[in-house]
């Protein structure tokens, strides 16, 4: 029974890929910054999946000792970890750079990139100790190099952090640990509609048009996702939901299949 471990598993995508490893029947650790909220989210998991089978524990990604403790507690309840997935990530709202705090910018740096490279590093040492493992960084907006306008910092740590999949994939080359990456392309969470508090509603509506035609549900998306983490034994692989193909097909069908993904 494979066992995984998600940073920022509360909500969101890593929500639903904790339910999707549940349903395929791994143990599956899930971690968020407040107690409260690990709590809540394994009580949620608990009315559909085996207990046994889940745990939580609260971790803060931008401290290095929280994730040690968390590989630890995890190890712990399960005995191995054989899945690290570092999906902890937050947003910005869509604005220009020189309009946003400093505070602002560092928040999003440290735990969309910094809090990766953390766990990269506990999970790689835990997995080369154990003599086995797979570890997956959760990129996203601007891992390709596509650019958005006020999303700067948010796309900077996501291509940071497409580049540090490739250089770990390299370094664990010869080893029985493997790096890889997910891209779940566009998911309807609250990391979107954030992007657009305090723009004018006429920028909501264009965004609101777009997402109908290139988005999905966190229930459509992380089914799939977690088959394929399971499924794979390819060193540098990228797992990737929304291709190219799929995109140009939305884009051509979209004047005759309407999709209302905002009710």
């Amino acid at each position: 029974m494979k066992v995984i471990v998600l940073t920022g598993g509360t909500r969101g995508i890593g929500y639903g890929l904790a339910d999707s490893f549940l349903a395929l029947g791994c143990n599956v650790t899930i971690s968020g910054r407040a107690q409260e909220n690990v709590d809540k989210a394994v009580a949620a998991l608990a009315e559909k999946h085996d207990t046994d089978r889940i745990f939580g524990q609260a971790c803060d990604v931008t401290v290095f000792e929280r994730v040690q403790a968390l590989w630890d507690a995890a190890k712990a309840r399960f005995g191995k970890v054989d899945i690290w997935i570092n999906n902890a990530g937050i947003g910005l709202p869509q604005t220009d750079c020189c309009d946003l705090s400093p505070e602002q910018m560092k928040s999003v740096v440290d735990t969309n990139l910094l809090g990766a490279m953390y766990g990269a590093r506990v999970a790689l040492r835990g997995m080369l100790g154990q003599g086995f493992g797979a570890i997956y960084n959760m990129e996203g907006l601007g891992s390709d190099g596509r650019q958005v306008e006020g999303l700067a910092p948010y796309g900077a740590t996501k291509r940071a952090l497409a580049y540090l999949t490739d250089a770990l994939a390299q370094e664990v080359k010869g080893t029985p640990v493997i790096v890889g990456a997910l891209r779940p392309g566009m998911v309807v969470t609250d990391l979107i509609t954030k992007q657009y508090e305090g723009r004018p509603p006429e920028e909501w509506a264009e965004g609101r048009r777009i997402f109908n035609i290139l988005a999905d549900r966190v229930e459509t998306v992380t089914p799939w996702l977690a088959q394929r983490v399971l499924a794979n034994t390819k060193n540098g692989a990228r797992i990737n939901w929304l291709t190219p193909a799929k995109v140009a097909g939305r884009f051509l069908t979209a004047r005759f299949r309407k999709r209302e993904l905002f009710d």
